[in-house]
């Protein structure tokens, strides 16, 4: 397995991001992996070989590039719950920043490097998860199914909130959701229920017990083992009926 660091010509400047292939000629059908508010690190790094060790092609970039290239944030920061939230706080101003129409803007970019042949599978965890849904929305012809974990701010009051565009979306979702988070409600869930339903998706939407928001980062003190290794299971098996395996 080859693991690289590219750099994106992007909407708005230059994208740092991993590129995983498996060994092999191909050729491999292919994932954009959206990371969490953290960026890119060694825990992202190993998600997306994990993932392209099932023969993906798999792309994670840094979709806060608008703020500076990798690492966004220390080790001590994750570890640590007091600076963790200073961090995020640092964070959050670039989390802002990046509206439906730029994740858009950037998906073209992260697509064409990604160059891979077919549909392409989005997966995204916390605000990579939203971000997963609206590249879809706004990409319906490219990225068909989409796998999101812990995300947040799927539902809002606002006219582009990512739930209003999921009559878009082609194929089928899979939503994993933290247990009691204040990102997504379980009001919010029913919401967006009820607009999958409406919008005729197929899809699968379930909150995973007692598991924080977070859970799938082992780097974090967020991580969840049971519910991080459930992720794993329903992550690959979406990654098997994408491929036509399951």
């Amino acid at each position: 397995m080859q693991t690289t660091t590219v750099q994106i010509p992007a909407a708005d400047g230059t994208a740092d991001a991993y590129l995983v292939r498996p060994d092999g000629d191909g050729p491999f059908p292919g994932v954009l992996f959206f990371m969490d508010a953290f960026g890119l690190r060694p825990r992202i790094a190993e998600m997306a070989e994990r993932i392209a060790e099932r023969g993906f092609v798999v792309l994670a970039p840094n979709i806060l590039y608008r703020g500076g290239p990798s690492p966004l944030v220390s080790p001590e920061e994750l570890a640590d719950n007091e600076k963790r939230g200073a961090a995020f706080g640092r964070l959050m101003p670039m989390i802002q920043e990046l509206t439906a129409d730029r994740v858009a803007a950037d998906t073209s970019s992260y697509l064409e490097a990604l160059n891979t042949e077919g549909p392409v599978l989005a997966v995204g965890y916390c605000m990579g998860g939203r971000n997963a849904l609206v590249a879809a929305e706004r990409h319906p012809e490219r990225i068909t199914t989409v796998a999101s974990f812990h995300a947040g701010g799927v539902v809002t009051d606002q006219p582009d909130s990512p739930h209003r565009g999921v009559g878009a979306l082609r194929g089928e979702i899979y939503f994993a959701h933290a247990d009691n988070d204040r990102s997504m409600t379980p009001e919010q869930i029913k919401t967006f229920e009820s607009a999958l339903d409406e919008a005729g998706v197929t899809y699968t939407s379930e909150v995973y017990p007692g598991a924080p928001h977070g859970f799938t980062m082992a780097d974090t003190a967020m991580y969840d083992r049971e519910a991080e290794q459930r992720h794993w299971v329903n992550l690959f098996a979406l990654l098997d009926r994408f491929t036509g395996k399951g």
